[in-house]
């Protein structure tokens, strides 16, 4: 297995089964590609004056369509026949798989690219407010940890060909007690990406965008007349763009967990460095692995270090459990800094250690009760990043594994 981008597998055309549509996607992606080269000299700017007030506003709107469903705090409801959207999702998920990656080099069907995968320790601060402390929370202490940072996928394309997301996975090492999941024993994992609402609001919809997404089409998800979602694409627009590092921006887990009995939370991941990274090379393009290279610039220089903060949930219908489009008011609810991620310099981009990203199977529901998952894609991503990681683990050929932390890789000299 290699351990580079692809080549085999850019971003393939549209194949909606309609010339006019395929035609509309691929002008719509090469726009895309195109304002990627120019939007670091213009994004900061727009960031700082309008990004914050232009994500209110667009939640206002999101928020007059939806009705309140008299919910209490922490409490979920059922969608109509979501085992059956599930099923679609899933099924979508492994065809879309099967026709991108031969056996013995099968990848993730989502955060698919590995920008790295580094060693870290989870410390959880002392003196937090009482609310918090429940779970990891509980006390202080520092929890090993492994962490990836990922692209979006499902295809894995030079960076600067993405759709300017990220993601980043959490895997705790050593955290005691039984698990909702127990294929592993003593791992909590924690997903987060770096927008800070989820591309679809419910299954039903990211039901809608994986039938797109077999298609190549995925911006059809968004303009489709029947069910469109132009309000989901601005809200995800004001936050993708062009990636300096994926150790300089803010990840969000966009879906609820709870935070101890009848407490729900989101939690959000900061670099407490302002730095950025200049991009080689733009307007031109820069090299297809630059995130990468950043990432190994910074960790062979200097520690790095994130801010752990979470936010409860204090209104049920503003802040809600089953629709994850909608973003947590800060004003409702300030986000409280609960812990420090520590990245300590390191060297991580050998091939083997790129490759070991291959052998982890991340699920939010290797978790402890006191964090269980919460909403109608957290239900769904039980079965289906079980199913579909054990698919990869099979086209493979490699066992499921358990890290514990210490997992020695050859350097690359």
């Amino acid at each position: 297995m290699t351990s580079e981008s692809n080549p085999d597998r850019p971003l393939p055309k549209a194949n909606t089964g309609s010339a006019l549509l395929n035609r509309f996607s691929d002008a719509s992606i090469a726009l895309m590609h195109l304002e990627r080269r120019f939007d670091p000299f213009f994004r900061p700017a727009f960031d700082a004056m309008l990004r914050d007030p232009l994500a209110r506003a667009v939640t206002a709107l999101i928020n007059r369509s939806r009705a309140n469903n008299g919910l209490k705090i922490a409490e979920e409801k059922l969608l109509p026949d979501e085992d059956a959207f599930l099923d679609s999702i899933v099924d979508n998920f492994e065809k879309q798989m099967r026709l991108l990656w031969r056996p013995g080099r099968f990848e993730r069907g989502g955060n698919t690219k590995t920008h790295g995968i580094v060693r870290g320790e989870f410390i959880v601060h002392d003196g937090l407010p009482a609310a918090l402390r429940h779970g990891i929370y509980a006390e202080p202490r520092t929890f090993p940890a492994w962490v990836r940072f990922s692209g979006p996928g499902p295809y894995i394309t030079p960076d600067i060909d993405d759709v300017g997301f990220m993601s980043i996975g959490i895997k705790l090492m050593g955290v005691p007690g039984p698990k909702l999941m127990e294929e592993e024993k003593f791992t909590q994992d924690m997903f987060a990406v770096c927008t800070p609402t989820f591309v679809t609001p419910d299954t039903i919809a990211n039901a809608q965008l994986q039938i797109e997404s077999l298609k190549n089409a995925s911006l059809l998800y968004f303009f489709n007349l029947h069910r469109p979602h132009l309000l989901d694409l601005a809200m995800q627009s004001l936050w993708t763009k062009t990636q300096s590092s994926p150790l300089e921006a803010p990840y969000f887990s966009c879906v609820p967990y709870l935070l101890g009995e009848g407490q729900a939370m989101q939690y959000s991941v900061w670099p407490k460095s302002a730095r950025r990274t200049p991009i080689p090379r733009l307007p031109l393009r820069p090299p297809d692995n630059y995130l990468r290279d950043a990432m190994a610039a910074t960790l062979a220089s200097e520690d790095v270090a994130f801010d752990i903060r979470l936010q409860l949930q204090t209104d049920p219908h503003l802040m809600p459990i089953e629709n994850n489009a909608v973003l947590w008011p800060e004003r409702l609810s300030p986000r409280v800094s609960a812990a420090t991620l520590r990245l300590p310099r390191q060297r991580f981009d050998s091939p083997a250690q790129l490759d070991f990203a291959r052998l982890l199977s991340y699920n939010p529901w290797h978790s402890i009760a006191e964090h269980r998952p919460l909403g109608n894609q957290n239900r769904a991503r039980r079965r289906m990043y079980d199913t579909l990681s054990r698919l990869r683990h099979s086209m493979n050929d490699v066992p499921l594994y358990e890290p514990t932390g210490a997992e020695v890789f050859e350097e690359r000299v």
